[in-house]
């Protein structure tokens, strides 16, 4: 009988089951890029009387300030993480820029580049380092390009680690996190392609050595935009001698024991001509000024002295630290301004676009023209990228600062992607019109390693955008961020890996030196590729491959699969989890059971002792649940 009645139970509740498991196999097949509907949860507006009205109408003004104050504090922030990498880094990055054996290898230049920009977070400090180091002599342009290149991919990392701020929602972080590493995938194509090119064929600086030769460009002004606003802020909190960096790197040894925090920001230098002794008649200027009188030699030389007329005025300049330590502190503080703006940004949005105001910045954003000038609205992207970042002169600005609106949902990749894009050219024309500022000797180097930059943005655009077919980074970045959302953790291991260990690695078969850089690189370059051919066979023609090679089965799981790789991670956190939850548990139940094992002498003869193990294997398994849910990744 009482199998009877759990038979009927059973074919009672059989039809919900198999709705709910049409309805999780619906959103299973649910598109996980498809722009999320941001609802509106509050009053509708013709709901509203007068005095509600204008309440609403005053809380939007007060959210969109507090936007504003939000933007300038994360602008800041980004400028003072940049001074924070140049002051704990940046001698080393000049160390790294003075072994010109190191540089003459293109693959070791590129590279330099990209390690040289994530020590110093700027590219733009990157490439006025290569620029003074060409303009001395020390660098030729042909073996600057390769620098600049690795500089474009550097300047990458800012945005991607943005969008580690946004793991929290699995489908907002795969959004945010594929918006931000399409740029990476730019980069990284770009330079696949156009540094074969330009050591086989010396295609940017031929083309940029043609231009600067056709037109005589004179020195002018740079422009300052929004440093204007920004320097108010970060100067009264840090200012550094950047002139320092590229001394290193040019080989000046006084260089080498000054410290990077300006402490005078007004001199004056006087330069005269005095009589100086010299060892030598060989050590004169020049014979006519020079003169023996007894054991002394003389000469005539212009001697400078500078002369500190005012102090800086910034929070550092008193302070008797080293530049590490200050460095640290800088970006203890940096991040943590940049991170709690970055979220609070995001809150904001999510409060303000609503309703018909996110469906009207959406359809702004994200539509097309019509048919058939289509193909427009990505160029006019590209174009505002260029002129938003122009604005803020700085593409990781305008970069991270789009990164939240794709994981909100607001942009969509595709539409993010010409922006970065734009972005790219957008910060390479606040680097011509810098090197327009430099003096006269130094003018016709300067710009044409601006140009190079530029021209670099260019051919990969024209690589990877006008035809739908060769926008391999979104496919890229998409694949990427699905793969993140599944195992959160990974996009930690793709920055670390990407972005540190590929080129330290590479940098150090470098310095051993070109036979093994080729002998180790190179068989490990084939086998990439013919992995890669195998995956692509294995989805369109997998009748073109063996049987034994149309699946990777044949491996080990974790060979072909992160989920093992999942559950060990999930292990090591639990524990890590456990033994901070177990030292608080005891910590915050201490006292409470000496109090109820006190209060509760008398009584304890009474309990039945099944009753306590019950208990007892009850609160371990609600223990362990609650371990589990906090290391759910």
């Amino acid at each position: 009988m009482y199998s009877g009645f759990l038979s009927v139970l059973e074919d009672k509740a059989s039809p919900a089951h198999s709705t709910v498991t049409l309805i999780e196999e619906e959103q299973e097949d649910a598109d996980p890029w498809d722009m999320p509907e941001l609802k509106d949860t509050g009053v509708p507006w013709s709901a509203l009387d007068t005095r509600g009205k204008v309440l609403r109408v005053l809380v939007s003004v007060g959210k969109f300030i507090l936007l504003l104050g939000f933007l300038y504090m994360f602008i800041c922030s980004l400028d003072i993480l940049s001074s924070a990498f140049q002051l704990v880094g940046g001698k080393a990055a000049g160390d790294i820029f003075q072994d010109n054996t190191v540089l003459s290898n293109p693959l070791a230049g590129l590279v330099i580049g990209v390690l040289v920009t994530l020590l110093v977070q700027s590219s733009s400090t990157s490439s006025s380092i290569v620029v003074s180091m060409v303009s001395s002599g020390l660098l030729t342009v042909q073996l600057a390009v390769p620098i600049i290149m690795g500089t474009n991919i550097g300047t990458s990392v800012t945005n991607t680690l943005v969008a580690m701020t946004q793991a929290g929602d699995r489908s907002t972080f795969r959004r945010a996190f594929a918006g931000a590493t399409v740029h990476d995938f730019f980069n990284w194509l770009s330079v696949l392609v156009l540094l074969p090119l330009e050591v086989i064929t010396g295609y940017l600086y031929v083309v940029t050595k043609l231009i600067i030769d056709s037109f005589k460009i004179e020195s002018g002004e740079a422009p300052d935009l929004l440093n204007v606003i920004t320097d108010i802020l970060t100067e009264s909190i840090i200012q550094l001698d950047e002139s320092i960096i590229s001394g290193i790197a040019t080989g000046d040894p006084e260089a080498r024991n000054k410290s990077l925090i300006k402490k005078w920001c007004q001199t004056f230098t006087n330069t005269t001509l005095m009589n100086v002794t010299v060892p030598g008649p060989e050590n004169c200027t020049s014979p006519s000024l020079c003169w023996v009188d007894g054991n002394y030699t003389f000469t005539l030389k212009n001697i400078s002295e500078t002369y500190n007329v005012q102090k800086c005025k910034h929070l550092f300049v008193n302070v008797n630290l080293p530049d590490l330590a200050v460095g640290l502190i800088l970006l203890a503080l940096s991040l943590l301004v940049l991170c709690s703006c970055l979220i609070l940004i995001v809150k904001l949005l999510n409060s303000m676009l609503k309703g018909q105001v996110a469906a009207v910045i959406k359809k702004i954003l994200n539509t097309d023209f019509p048919f058939p000038f289509g193909w427009v609205t990505g160029y006019i992207a590209i174009l505002v990228g260029a002129g938003m970042t122009f604005i803020v002169q700085s593409s990781s600005v305008f970069t991270s600062a789009i990164t939240p609106l794709v994981g909100i949902g607001v942009i969509s990749i595709e539409r993010a992607y010409p922006l970065s894009l734009g972005s790219n050219i957008g910060t390479t024309t606040t680097a011509i019109l810098a090197a327009m500022a430099s003096p006269g000797d130094t003018l016709a180097n300067a710009l044409q390693i601006a140009l190079v930059h530029f021209l670099f943005n260019i051919s990969g655009i024209i690589l990877w955008y006008p035809i739908p077919f060769t926008r391999l980074p979104i496919r890229l970045a998409k694949s990427l961020g699905n793969i993140t959302a599944s195992y959160r953790w990974f996009a930690a291991i793709y920055i670390i890996f990407f972005f540190f260990i590929l080129p330290l690695f590479i940098f150090s078969l470098s310095l051993a030196g070109w036979q093994v850089l080729v002998g180790v690189g190179a068989p490990l370059v084939v086998i990439l590729i013919i992995i890669i051919v195998i995956n692509i066979l294995q989805k369109r023609k997998p009748g073109c491959l063996p049987a034994a090679l149309r699946s990777w089965d044949f491996l080990p799981l974790w060979a072909h699969s992160l989920a093992p790789w999942d559950k060990v991670v999930g292990v090591i956190t639990a524990k890590c989890c456990c033994c901070c939850k177990c030292c608080q548990i005891s910590a915050d139940d201490q006292e409470p059971r000496d109090k109820e094992s006190v209060g509760n002498n008398n009584t304890e003869v009474y309990d039945n002792p099944a009753m306590s193990a019950e208990k007892e294997v009850e609160n371990e398994i609600n223990l362990e649940l609650k371990i589990l849910k906090m290391t759910r990744l």
